[in-house]
């Protein structure tokens, strides 16, 4: 195997998003996208004891066009949506929605947040859907951390979303070629990740810090962007690290993006915007 190199490395900057505040290592002048993956929102968050769980968080809003993914690491994430779906994922599960023609959903802290330890911590990533498949029903994937299946080595802990990792596959039918993992990895652990050559890939750290080999060291809170110029990255930690490793099959598709939107042209996303005020995402009444 060959390792690819780094194309760029990127801090994540900490951002306002409507009161909430977040890391965000893309898009940004210097990066728009890593195609197919969009967006990158790491959140961190002490829950006051006064804070109603059910009325803070994120309120009803509509998506078209792309899958909202959320990983949760810490306290949990009550979602529901216009479908009639309503559940909760808590530490090391994942929600995967793919909004395709239209949904509307809200992600709220759950009930019990406080009982819990009172602190949320999520990475939200945007993952651009195919033109083909912008407007195929809506579906959404709760995955617990018990039904994720682990690849697990020496001082290693990789969970497999998505893809395949050494003949072990991930639940999360997407809709398109995808590899998503979410690594844990002690201090001095080593494992090389094998990516496809034709798939665009970048690594994100919540914290620590790995040595990329033919590079050097990435502290927690950055982001390496990797050139399609091998086919695996070596990691090896220098301290206790969580990370995500990200790659897909490219779309090379034309991106039009207005807020919650994410279609291939102007005349799209005006059609989503009037179908949403026409109310064909349903609507999201929270119990």
């Amino acid at each position: 195997m060959k390792n690819r190199t780094v194309a760029r490395q990127l801090f994540a900057e900490t951002i306002d998003m409507d009161g909430m505040p977040v890391r965000q290592p893309f898009p940004t002048q210097l990066v728009d996208q890593v195609d197919p993956f969009l967006l990158l929102h790491h959140h961190l968050a002490n829950m006051p004891e006064h804070v109603v769980p059910h009325k803070t968080g994120v309120a009803p809003h509509p998506h078209r066009g792309f899958s909202p993914v959320t990983f949760v690491y810490r306290g949990g994430v009550h979602h529901r949506d216009s479908r009639g779906n309503n559940s909760v994922v808590y530490e090391g599960g994942t929600q995967w929605m793919n909004a395709g023609r239209g949904i509307v959903h809200s992600e709220r802290p759950p009930k019990d947040i406080l009982e819990r330890g009172g602190v949320q911590e999520i990475v939200q990533l945007w993952v651009n859907t195919p033109a083909a498949h912008k407007m195929d029903q809506p579906e959404y994937f709760p995955l617990t951390a018990a039904d994720t299946p682990t690849v697990t080595a020496e001082g290693v802990g990789i969970q497999v979303v998505a893809g395949a990792l050494e003949q072990v596959r991930g639940p999360i039918k997407a809709k398109s070629p995808l590899l998503v993992l979410r690594l844990e990895m002690k201090a001095g652990a080593s494992y090389t990740f094998p990516i496809p050559q034709t798939y665009n890939a970048f690594l994100y750290l919540l914290d620590g810090a790995v040595q990329v080999a033919g590079y050097g060291l990435v502290e927690g809170l950055h982001q390496v962007i990797f050139n399609q110029d091998g086919d695996s990255v070596q990691l090896t930690a220098k301290a206790d690290t969580r990370a995500l490793l990200l790659a897909g099959e490219p779309l090379n598709e034309p991106v039009a993006k207005h807020g919650p939107f994410v279609m291939n042209n102007q005349t799209e996303l005006m059609q989503a915007m009037r179908d949403y005020r026409m109310g064909k995402f349903g609507i999201l009444i929270e119990d």
